[in-house]
């Protein structure tokens, strides 16, 4: 499986960012996606994630209210809509996915991880 994100950018405090997330390499349906982010020193955490179908996602606390994570099965794409942006969402956001129809919150069950796009939050 090949993950590739992109729309990664610079946003003010208060602003919106969509990030999406291309799969290929294996049927997407049958993929489990989650977003992930690292901040410079910072150690890898939990943003959201989504099931095969769509129908369950789970975010971290940080972000619940605030971002939203949704698929597209038929363009093999999983988004992230991030809305009242703050510093400290800065951070590269890595998608990842795992062949298991679970709700992973660790980066453990995840068995492909794409490259990551930068999103930077500052005025």
């Amino acid at each position: 499986v090949q993950l590739v994100e992109s729309g990664g950018g610079l946003v003010q405090p208060g602003g919106s960012l969509k990030v999406s997330c291309a799969a290929s390499g294996r049927t997407f349906s049958r993929l489990a996606m989650g977003w992930f982010r690292q901040a410079p020193g910072k150690e890898r955490e939990f943003v959201a994630t989504i099931s095969w179908s769509g129908a369950t996602t789970y975010y971290a606390d940080s972000v619940k209210g605030r971002f939203t994570i949704s698929r597209d099965n038929a363009k093999n794409t999983v988004y992230l809509q991030m809305n009242s942006l703050k510093p400290e969402d800065t951070a590269v956001y890595y998608c990842a996915a795992t062949l298991l129809d679970t709700i992973a919150t660790t980066g453990a069950p995840y068995e492909y991880w794409g490259q990551g796009t930068q999103v930077t939050v500052s005025s």
